[in-house]
Formats: structure tokens, C-alpha cells, sequence
């Protein structure tokens, strides 16, 4: 049962985690005694024992019955067979109890209980073919058989055949209008296929059938926050914790809606609990990490941040397992050979490339930076970096490095305060092609010129929030005299600064850039950046160029702190605008007008 997704952090760092619900059992464990409860309760042999007993002495009983073929009627046998599947699954011994089972259907083809009992079994060893086929077979026995629809939805959802689960879920609704489970599943599905409107519906008619399942409230808080409507989300997630307390996930996943709504002393308080109730919770401990570091407690949250090594199934933790040296954790330099690894953002390698210098100051004798193709040629121009490669041949070579870093885990063992922010990267544009694009720019009527970027990347975390929704919610910037407008938006957004409104001329280049030397040789001819939140801001900031950073009112990435109008990682040259709760794009953009329109700027 999925209980959390992280939204905290940047990047790579919102990959979905998921966890079950904590029984002390191994996930096996859990599929089997479910199990071994479903059988229980869908049949009753007065005639015969049954396994109430311990497992072993229930066996006892049955086993040499069945060996010896002694005389029994189809009905006894049966039963016989289904004691001793049980009781085998109950010492953990799947494939006897699989015999037993499909022995009990040769001799009764109309046992559905096997059936349904086989797929669970097959399903919980990840047996999914032959899972989807019992079920199959058992449908065909009996059309009407509610369970046997429901567990052929979780089969097929599992095998990533989302419309035929869909239709199962929906099949067995149709036969019996309060199967909980059903619903509960059927919200599950609509959730990972992004409707949430649809799952916030299903997950309440399940809560309208069983108000006590901690599942269907943590699900639905879940589904809430995905359509941004996070007091209710905040409201599901306490109905879940006033049932059960001591679940870490529903603590993280409501620090994840505190933080969103500005409660930040409260989300701190539940982030802890969560890894108060199970300390190795790397997930809880990186999204702490991620809070604290927003409110400029770096000493402590440089360190929870590292936490993400620790996650598994995220790019971090691969990283670790495939490089072929040691990470970096503070030892001496002096005299090594240093293997730096791309794994976040591109805008975070420009802002942290800061402490390249730094890195080469401890006596480094060789760094070679691996990066995105994206970043190649603007790395090539830094000084103290000896080689940039490819990730691919990096990690071919990574047995001839002493040790490797992420750029980002360098301010956890120099110790960086909000004091010590070492100064941005010195980037610098490429001459040849500055003259390249300055022709380009020639082209504009005299006037300042300022860049644009609207929109950032779909795939990340916030980005309905955090990008501006159209190019005309930025048409009021037109109505300041003596600006030209410069288009360096890339990917989604590139159709609008192709066509722009009539009343909103521009020069667009960004379809026109092959990577981030280009957008330095146009951005380094600039007066001033105007951009969301993305990676562009980094690298005006770093050229030394005005760059005005439009944020939205929630889940404003931890880098650029709280309640502020600067920022000490770039303090001479980014100024922050931020939407007030509440408000819109609109508003925000009247007051980039207004600033852009002030005489010290003209």
C-alpha cells in the first residue's frame, strides 16, 4: 500500500518512494498471512480439522492422509487439501502449497477458493503471468466472484496494464457496490494515472464503507495534495495518525503538506516524529534536511541532505553503487585524483560549481568534472578543472580516481554557514560566440535588452507552480518604453515566443541554443534576466549579470530561503520576487513592471 511520495527537494530528489504499511513482517510474510486470512474466512469444514492449531500439528493431521490416498469422499479430501496448503504456507513452504491447491482443484474444478488462494500465493512471489491466468480460470468458474475481480485488477496493475485493471476494479464494484477494496484500489490506479479528482472520489466512497481504514485516509491526503487543496490533505493525514500513531510515512507525507502551507515549526515537529518512530527513515531525515536548509540552519541540514545516498531506487544511491572509487567524505585531498559527478539539476552544477576552487585550494591534483553534454563547453572555461567527460566515460574510468563527489555534498564537509557561502562560480562567455550571437542581437531597435525565460521544466516536482502559466501573463512587462525582449525559453513554452502575441514582440533564440556556452554568449550581452525558477538564473547570477527570479507562494525550492528579497548565493546580483499567499501571477507581474519601470533600472 503506497503511504508516501517525496516533493521535497529539486531535481532528481523527487523521484516517488514507496512504503507499506509496518506489520513486522517481510513483504513475503505480509502477502502470505493475507493469504492465509482470506482462506480462512471464505470456507468452513465442520468435518475435518482445521489449522487453528500450530501450523505443524495441523499438517500432522492431514499429510498422512493424503499420502496414503485413504478412503474419503471428493469433499473431505478437499478439505484435507486445503488444511495442508494452509498449514504449508503458514511454515513457509510455498511450493507445497501449491501442490495441495491445485490438487484440491483436480479433484473439485469448481473450488474457487484455490483459485483465488493460488493467485494471491503466485502474486506475492511475483508470479504475475500465471497469477493473472488462475484468476482467469477462476472467473470463468464463476463470472459473479467479487474477490476474484478485485485480485485480477492488483495483478494486472502490477504488470502495468492499467486500463484492464481499471476494468476489473470497476467489475467488481459492479457486482457488489460496497467491496472497500475495490474502491481503494480503483483510487490507487486513478492516482498513479493522474486523476486525481477521480481517486479523491473512490478513495471517499471506500472511507463512506470502512471510516477506520488508515489506508484509504493517507491515500486521500495524497490525492488531495496533488490538487494543491492541502488543508484537506493535512486533514486526511491526522484522520490516518488519530488511527494509528506510529506510522513514519504519514508523519513525512504531512510534513510535506506543513512545509507547502508555510507551517514550517509544525512540519519540522512531524518530519522528526517520523524519523523519531523509525530512525533509519532516509527519506524523512533528506526532506528535514531539505526544510532546514530553506530556513538557513545549514549547519545541521547539510548533513541530513547527504541522507539521499541512502535512498534506494534514487539516481544518488545508484550513483554510489556504480562509481568504482570511494566517496568523499571530508578526508584530506592533498595529492588525489578527484572524479566530480553530475547528479542533480543543471542549475544546480552552475550554483554549486563554487566550490571547484575550493576543492582545488586542498591540494587536488587532478579533477574532472562528469556532467550532462549540456553543460560541456561551459565547463571547459572554468579554472581548476582539468577534464569534462561524459558520464559514460567517466564511469569507465572511475577505478583511476582516488575518490569521487557530488558538488552538492562539498558544503556538508567544509562546513558552510549562511556567512561562509563561498562567492558564485566565475563564469565566462565565449568570445567566438558572443560575436556569433551579437549579430543576432543587432538586430533589435536601441533599447535595453532583457531576457526571458516563462517556464521550466514539466517533469519537475512544482512546476505548475512554479512556472508562469503563458507568455501573455507577462504582457504588462511591454507597456515600459525602451525594453527589447529576448526569448531564451527552450522546450515547453518555445511554440508561444515563435508566435508571441502582436502586442508582445520579442527576438526568440532559445530554440535556436545548442547548450549553456550558447545561452552565456547571448545572456553575457544582456542588461537583465527575468526567469523563473530554473537552471538560466544560475548562470545569469554567475556571469554577473542582473537576474530577477519570479517564485512562486509554495514549495519554493530551499535555495532560496524565506521572506526574502535577495539572496546570500547571490547577493549582488539576483533579486527575488515572490507571490504573496494568495496571490496570483498577475499581481507578481504588476510588481516586476513597476520595478522594471523604475528610473535606477533606466
Amino acid at each position: 500500500m503506497a503511504l508516501h511520495h517525496a516533493r521535497s527537494g529539486r531535481g532528481a530528489f523527487k523521484s516517488t518512494t514507496m512504503a507499506t504499511l509496518p506489520t513486522g513482517e517481510p513483504r513475503q510474510e505480509q502477502q502470505t498471512q493475507s493469504q492465509r486470512q482470506h482462506v480462512q474466512q471464505h470456507h468452513t469444514w465442520p468435518d475435518a480439522p482445521r489449522p487453528e492449531g500450530p501450523y505443524a500439528e495441523a499438517l500432522a493431521k492431514v499429510k498422512p492422509l493424503i499420502d496414503a490416498n485413504a478412503p474419503m469422499s471428493d469433499a473431505s479430501l478437499v478439505q484435507a487439501l486445503n488444511i495442508a496448503a494452509i498449514s504449508s504456507l503458514g511454515l513457509k513452504q510455498p511450493e507445497d502449497a501449491e501442490r495441495y491447491w491445485r490438487r484440491a482443484i483436480d479433484v473439485q474444478p469448481d473450488f474457487v477458493e484455490a483459485y483465488n488462494s493460488l493467485g494471491i500465493l503466485f502474486k506475492g512471489m511475483g508470479r504475475l503471468e500465471e497469477a493473472e491466468s488462475i484468476y482467469r480460470q477462476l472467473l470463468c468458474v464463476r463470472p459473479d466472484y467479487v474477490e476474484g475481480h478485485n485480485n485480477l485488477g492488483a495483478v494486472l496493475f502490477d504488470l502495468n496494464r492499467l486500463p484492464d485493471a481499471e476494468a476489473a476494479y470497476r467489475d467488481a464494484i459492479a457486482r457488489r457496490a460496497d467491496c472497500t477494496e475495490a474502491y481503494h484500489n480503483l483510487g490507487k490506479l486513478l492516482h498513479a494515472t493522474k486523476r486525481f479528482a477521480e481517486a479523491e472520489e473512490a478513495y471517499r466512497k471506500a472511507l463512506q464503507l470502512q471510516p477506520n481504514l488508515v489506508e484509504n485516509h493517507v491515500h486521500l491526503g495524497n490525492t488531495l495534495q496533488q490538487l494543491n487543496r492541502l488543508a484537506e490533505a493535512d486533514d486526511a493525514y491526522q484522520r490516518a495518525l488519530a488511527i494509528r500513531i506510529d506510522i513514519p510515512e504519514v508523519h513525512h507525507n504531512r510534513g510535506i503538506v506543513l512545509k507547502m502551507l508555510g507551517r514550517l515549526s509544525e512540519s519540522e515537529a512531524s518530519y522528526r516524529r517520523a524519523i523519531a518512530f523509525r530512525p533509519n527513515f532516509h527519506l524523512a531525515r533528506f526532506s528535514l534536511g531539505s526544510l532546514l536548509l530553506s530556513i538557513g540552519r545549514y549547519e545541521e541540514a547539510w548533513r541530513l541532505y547527504e541522507s539521499r545516498y541512502e535512498q534506494e531506487g534514487n539516481i544518488h544511491h545508484h550513483s554510489a553503487s556504480v562509481l568504482r572509487c570511494p566517496r568523499w567524505r571530508g578526508e584530506p585531498l592533498a595529492g588525489k585524483r578527484l572524479l566530480v559527478w553530475q547528479e542533480d539539476g543543471l542549475g544546480d552544477m552552475i550554483q554549486f560549481g563554487r566550490y571547484l576552487p575550493l576543492l582545488e585550494a586542498q591540494g587536488v591534483t587532478h579533477i574532472t568534472f562528469a556532467c550532462a553534454s549540456a553543460l560541456r563547453r561551459l565547463f571547459e572555461r572554468v579554472d581548476g578543472v582539468d577534464d569534462v567527460m561524459s558520464h559514460g566515460e567517466a564511469l569507465l574510468r572511475s577505478n583511476t580516481y582516488d575518490m569521487w563527489t557530488s558538488l552538492i555534498s562539498v558544503p556538508a564537509y567544509l562546513h558552510t554557514t549562511l556567512r561562509t557561502i563561498p562567492p558564485a562560480l566565475a563564469v565566462t562567455a565565449d568570445p567566438a560566440l558572443m560575436r556569433q550571437w551579437a549579430g543576432r542581437l543587432a538586430a533589435l531597435p536601441a533599447g535595453r535588452k532583457v531576457g526571458l525565460v516563462w517556464r521550466g521544466n514539466p517533469k519537475h516536482h512544482n512546476d505548475a507552480n512554479r512556472s508562469v502559466p503563458s507568455l501573455a501573463a507577462l504582457a504588462p512587462l511591454w507597456s515600459v518604453p525602451d525594453i527589447c525582449f529576448v526569448s531564451l525559453q527552450k522546450g515547453l513554452g518555445e511554440d508561444e515566443a515563435n508566435a508571441p502575441p502582436a502586442n508582445q514582440p520579442l527576438l526568440h533564440l532559445g530554440s535556436e541554443v545548442a547548450d549553456f556556452a550558447d545561452t552565456a554568449a547571448i545572456v553575457a550581452q544582456l542588461d537583465l534576466l527575468i526567469c523563473v525558477d530554473t537552471s538560466t538564473a544560475h548562470l545569469a547570477a554567475s556571469l554577473g549579470k542582473r537576474c530577477w527570479v519570479l517564485l512562486p507562494a509554495h514549495d519554493v525550492d530551499w535555495r532560496w530561503l524565506r521572506e526574502r528579497s535577495d539572496s546570500p548565493w547571490y547577493p549582488d546580483t539576483v533579486r527575488l520576487f515572490r507571490q504573496a499567499e494568495n496571490e496570483g501571477w498577475g499581481a507578481l507581474i504588476e510588481r516586476v513592471r513597476e520595478a522594471l519601470s523604475d528610473v535606477e533600472f533606466r
